[in-house]
Formats: C-alpha cells, structure tokens, sequence
C-alpha cells in the first residue's frame, strides 16, 4: 500500500516549533485559494491564521502568479551586490513612499528574524562608528519575540524558546510596555543603550499582547530623549494587520530603523527588508572599503519576490487592506462577545484585523510564572490543540491559552461569523 503523505512526511521532516514525540501527524495540504486550504482527504479548511500570519489577500490570487512568472521569464535572480534590477529599487521606492519619515533606505533580506538582525548590527555599528562602541545594550519588551537567528534570540523572551542559548547572546534589558519602565531602564543605563527593539501595539507570540498607542509615542520620546535608537519590528503588524499600513502609523511616528517581511510579498514569497533613516546610512558612508556595512544573503533583493512585493503593494492601495482587516476583525470579536460571559475567559481583545481571547488560567491550576506552567506552555493549550486540530472548517492554532484569528483580508462576513463560531467551539469544548 503506498504511504500517505503524513508517513512520508515523518520518515524525512522535522518542522518548526514542533514537538514530534506529540504532534504525530501533520496536516496534508495539497492546494489553497481564497482564504481556504485544501487537504488530501478533499476537505476544506478556512485559514483563520494567514498561514503563520503572512498570507495577507489570500492565497492563489492570479495577478501574484502573473506576476512571479513574468518576473522568472525576464530575470529571475541576480545578487544584489553590486548589481541591481527594476523590481527592486521599484519596491524599495513604493515601500518607502507608504513608510514614516525619514526613513530613507532599503536593505534586502529574506525573512524577519534576518530583517531584525540587520537592524540590531546597523544599529550597534552605528554606534561604533561614531566612537562610542560601549553601547552594547539592547532594550525590549517583556515577552518579546523577534525571531529564531542568534541576534534575534537576544532580545527576545529567554523563556521559553531560547533559555538554553543564553550563553551565546548579548545583554538585553526587558521592559514593561510603560514609559516608567523604559524611563527607569534607561536612566540606569545611560550612555551603554545602542537602540529599544518593539513590536509596536501587537506582541505576536507573546499571545498578541496588546499596549496604547500612547506608549509608541512614548517611546519614541523617550529614546529621543536619551539620544538612542528606536527599532520597530513591523513583521507581522505591518501592511494593514493593525488596521493602519504599518501600526506605527497609529501614533504617527517615525522609527529609526523598521523590520519589514511577511506581508511585504503578500505572504507567498520569502522577502524582507530593514528600513533606516539616512542618519544610520550615512554612518557607513566612507573611503575606507573596511567601514561597509558587511551583511547579506544570497537571495537580498529577489527579483521575483520584489515583483510579487510590487504586486502586492498595488493592491493594499486599491483594495484598502487595512480598512478590509479592520472590518475584518469587528465582526470577529463581534462573534466572540458571548464567551466573555463564560468563566475561565480573560478577555477578548482586538487590534485591527489581528482578534485574541485569553483564558484565565486558573482554569487548569496553571500559572504564568515563566517556568513553563504558564503561557505558551499552559497545559490547556493542549488541550485547545487538540480541539483546534480535529475543527472540521476552521484552521486555528493557538498561542499556549491564548485564541486568535487573523485570517486574510479576501475573507467575507459570513467566513468571519465561521471563524468566531470555530473559537467559540474549540473553547468552549476545553473548558468543559
């Protein structure tokens, strides 16, 4: 008997932030369009998550696929040192025309713990170059998480993914989203701070924590105040998610330097990019060949994914992607308003098209006391694992105790009524 895919799968892959010894089984998709994925058997499942929060106007749509392949026909792939091509400094003037000033630059990578990772280096050697190399110092929030590469892992939250790298990453200070806590880190570090790293307004696999708008402008005072730079990892807010293009926008503020990736193509190519003001440009600026800011990748600059970033971009304007997820994420907390009646409920939460409901979770005798009882690794959120997995229409993944949806803009109203009436299911089947 030929194997299924899932067997096949198990004798050769081993998947991202997966437990093998637990999730046995992955599920088989073998085509998507739409906001609806396919699976083997020939049913279908509504991507509630956007594909690990990238797919941002839905999957298969023509124009993208147009796009790749007019791209692949006329060049497709170059390396973006030394060279250049049309797409890509195409991209870098649309990204930059929607991005806050003065943010002047584009820097090319491939996913967003690269896109940080240059900016935690231009940052710091901004810092080098101008005689003041002790600035080794980086400030984040409390729960961060800014990817799986080693500068990324720095300022992330130790717990519970990176704990066991500590002897390889550099001093991170953690914050409260509170201009107190910054203030306070801040003034007791004064003069060795190179940059504050954030997730403005949405902490995604923190369990989409969520802080004001007044603490981005905060913020950004704050760090002008003590003379140090503000990074804003835009990955998974960016280009709409937060109801604005970028969720900077929502405190009108400029970054000196932004993480840019998943929704940049749309969600179904790999590119990212780091924005820097001219100031951090400049920096780098001299005679000597050895003062160049040395970083890159094979694929910076894609051709073809600059051309799906181009195409993607058209139509964030023309279809209002940001109004669309807004719109979007109404009617989902609308739908999940009934659970807040329901004990072992927290709360229920929206920010944009990006929807979360917490569960309290004294529920299960868990804590979140950062020794892994908690949070992420809350013992109910296997539970909902389990619960999510066996939804005969929605796809849902969970953050530890943490629901959330934020699906694709191309979603309609009543897909958006499936996927509240899904979490209200996966929840409230866990509780009992």
């Amino acid at each position: 008997m030929k194997p299924t895919l899932p067997e096949r799968d198990r004798e050769v892959c081993w998947h991202p932030y997966t437990q093998h010894a637990l999730d046995t089984e992955p599920l088989p998709v073998v085509g998507a369009s739409g906001a609806w994925l396919e699976l083997a058997d020939g049913s279908k499942r509504l991507d509630a998550i956007a594909s690990w929060w990238a797919n941002l106007h839905g999957h298969g749509r023509p124009e993208f696929v147009e796009a790749m392949r007019r791209q692949a026909e006329q060049l497709d792939h170059i390396m973006f040192a030394g060279f250049t091509h049309e797409a890509g400094v195409e991209l870098a003037e649309k990204v930059l025309e929607i991005a806050p000033e003065p943010l002047t630059k584009v820097f090319y990578s491939d996913n967003g713990s690269t896109a940080v990772e240059v900016a935690l280096k231009a940052a710091y050697q901004t810092w080098v170059r101008r005689g003041e190399p002790s600035r080794t110092i980086f400030l984040a929030l409390n729960g961060a998480y800014h990817g799986d590469t080693f500068g990324a892992m720095a300022v992330g939250e130790p717990e519970p993914f990176f704990a066991e790298f500590s002897p390889f990453l550099f001093h991170v200070v953690h914050v409260d989203p509170t201009a107190e806590s910054l203030q306070e880190a801040l003034a007791d570090l004064d003069g060795r701070v190179a940059g504050f790293i954030l997730e403005p307004l949405v902490q995604g696999a923190a369990g989409m924590c969520m802080h004001d708008i007044e603490f981005l402008k905060d913020a950004r005072r704050i760090c002008d105040d003590y003379g140090i730079f503000l990074i804003a990892d835009e990955v998974m807010t960016g280009f709409g998610r937060t109801g604005k293009i970028f969720a900077c926008d929502h405190a009108d503020i400029s970054p000196d330097l932004m993480c840019l990736a998943k929704g940049l193509t749309g969600g179904i190519f790999p590119l990212s990019a780091t924005l820097v003001s001219e100031e951090i440009y400049q920096a780098f600026l001299d005679d000597e060949r050895a003062k160049a800011f040395f970083h890159g990748h094979t694929f910076s600059g894609h051709p073809i994914g600059c051309a799906v970033g181009l195409a993607s971009l058209k139509v964030l304007k023309e279809e209002d992607t940001p109004a669309k997820l807004d719109h979007i994420g109404k009617r989902i907390e609308q739908g999940l308003q009934t659970a807040l009646a329901w004990d072992g409920v927290k709360e229920v939460r929206r920010c944009g098209g990006i929807v979360a409901l917490e569960l309290d979770l004294s529920c299960d005798g868990g804590s979140d006391d950062g020794n892994g009882k908690g949070g992420y690794l809350a013992p109910v959120g296997e539970r909902l694992r389990k619960a999510c997995r066996e939804h005969p229409q929605v796809l849902l993944r969970p953050l530890g105790h943490i629901m959330y949806a934020m699906p694709p803009s191309c979603v309609t109203d009543e897909e958006c009524d499936l996927i509240a009436a899904a979490i209200l299911s996966v929840v409230q089947s866990t509780l009992q």
